[in-house]
């Protein structure tokens, strides 16, 4: 990863000190600030990666790192749904925005596509089992529904 800050404080030519980690980096490692005195941000990129994921959470869901850390060791770090992949984005209920667990991303997608309406994730389970609803043609333009 960075090497830690030498004791008499000198960072080679190169790299920088973050003051989020206290790590010294090379400059590839961090976003540019053109009102910096170097031209790079103060923190390095993984720990403003690491900050913007917290505020985020705190911001769309109310949740802290930590809360979200909890709901995924309650579900044994996978998906609720496929049972197989890592738990890593919060699924939520866009009409209230409560949040209902930790997905995948493929499972959290299919609810997004699915626009969280439980009647068509019914029928799509039924169409995933061989029983989607067919109409019976009996005229031309003129369908009967199965019974």
């Amino acid at each position: 990863m960075g090497r830690t800050l030498p004791a008499c404080g000198a960072v080679s030519e190169g790299s920088k000190h973050c003051q989020g980690c206290g790590e010294v980096k090379s400059r590839s490692e961090w976003h540019r600030k053109a009102s910096s005195s170097d031209g790079l941000a103060s923190r390095c990129r993984s720990c403003r990666a690491v900050d913007n994921r917290v505020g985020n959470l705190k911001r769309k869901y109310g949740l802290t790192a930590e809360e979200i850390d909890v709901l995924i060791k309650e579900q044994q770090g996978v998906c609720c749904i496929c049972l197989a992949a890592p738990a890593e984005h919060v699924d939520h209920c866009h009409k209230t925005g409560r949040v209902r667990g930790v997905l995948c991303f493929n499972c959290n997608s299919g609810l997004g596509l699915l626009r969280d309406d439980p009647e068509a994730a019914y029928r799509a389970a039924d169409y995933l089992e061989g029983n989607a609803w067919k109409p019976i043609l009996v005229a031309p333009g003129v369908y009967q529904l199965p019974s």
